[in-house]
């Protein structure tokens, strides 16, 4: 870039080196620019992140909620970190994580008993003329969102071609993060998604779609809410309502929480399987994991020992 060198510039710089690794970066470009005119505002110009600029920009708002500060606060600690390894002076704030999945909301883990119950519900679900497939298709959907730990919103979008069925492995694209990843499938959902795969060609909809799972009219499911709740009622699960759960997102949570209590139970060292369970999810960093460990001491009385004496230190 011409002319001297400024925050605005190295900003930008930082931008395109986030774009330039897949990351779209919009709404973070959004809340930096923020940050640049606050910082033109104090009269901040220079290359480099004061101390007294960074406390400005992370005291909180009269409008905003902790969670969005918090989002603040990790962007410009990403700025500053870039900013230290080009050799430029940052100050990085520090402060312990706090772990936001919801604002109020504590996630419904199910128990065995009420995963059975609800793929046992599935298989029940009526089946129409114009939807003859949808008992074995919700059946399959629930046991891969509880077997992979996926966001409903990534299953939902997994075309035919994402999904390996020789190699048992799927791609994964649309993600929340922007960033692809592949999920191998454990050998009972391989299966059955074999034998899915293969009830469903005879149906005029498989033609018609690119998706692995679609609608009745043959197009990607846009919603799976309502089947869900109707799941959950066959099942005999009360849910509290539209945000208060049990979720679909719930299947998830479990996943996570019953891998770290197996994972606990049979000696696995937390310290290495965690990074690995992070990227499994598609999480941004660790610290969505480290929230997990905390739930799976709370549900099961039997593993807090091992959990307090040998992992006390990763739990938020």
């Amino acid at each position: 870039m011409n002319g001297p060198l400024t925050l605005e510039k190295v900003v930008s710089q930082y931008v395109e080196e986030k774009r330039s690794l897949g990351f779209k970066y919009d709404k973070n470009e959004q809340i930096l620019n923020r940050f640049i005119r606050l910082a033109e505002q104090e009269g901040y110009t220079k290359p480099q992140l004061d101390e007294a600029l960074v406390k400005i920009w992370i005291s909180k708002t009269g409008y905003e909620t902790e969670k969005n500060r918090q989002y603040r606060i990790g962007i410009i600690r990403g700025l500053a970190d870039y900013m230290i390894r080009l050799g430029y002076q940052a100050y990085v704030y520090s402060m312990k994580p706090r772990i936001f999945l919801n604002d109020t909301y504590e996630p419904h883990i199910f128990t065995n008993d009420e995963l059975a119950e609800l793929f046992q519900s599935a298989a029940k679900m009526r089946n129409t003329e114009k939807y003859p497939f949808r008992s074995r298709q919700y059946t399959l959907i629930l046991k891969m969102l509880y077997s992979t730990g996926m966001r409903s919103s990534e299953l939902m979008q997994l075309k035919k071609n994402d999904v390996d069925l020789d190699t048992g492995i799927l791609h994964i694209r649309e993600t929340k993060f922007k960033k692809e990843r592949f999920i191998p499938l454990n050998e009972t959902i391989l299966q059955q998604s074999q034998n899915y795969d293969r009830y469903i060609r005879s149906y005029e909809q498989w033609q018609q779609s690119e998706h692995f799972f679609f609608n009745s009219q043959g197009t990607s499911l846009k919603d799976i809410y309502h089947p869900y709740r109707l799941i959950l009622k066959t099942a005999g699960i009360s849910h509290g309502g539209r945000g208060k759960g049990p979720r679909v997102h719930d299947l998830r949570h479990t996943f996570a929480v019953h891998c770290l209590r197996n994972w606990v139970r049979n000696g696995k060292d937390l310290t290495t399987a965690l990074p690995y369970l992070s990227a499994y999810m598609g999480h941004s960093g660790i610290r969505s994991s480290q929230y997990y460990l905390r739930l799976t001491a709370e549900l099961y009385p039997d593993i807090v020992n091992t959990l307090d004496v040998d992992y006390g230190w990763v739990i938020p």
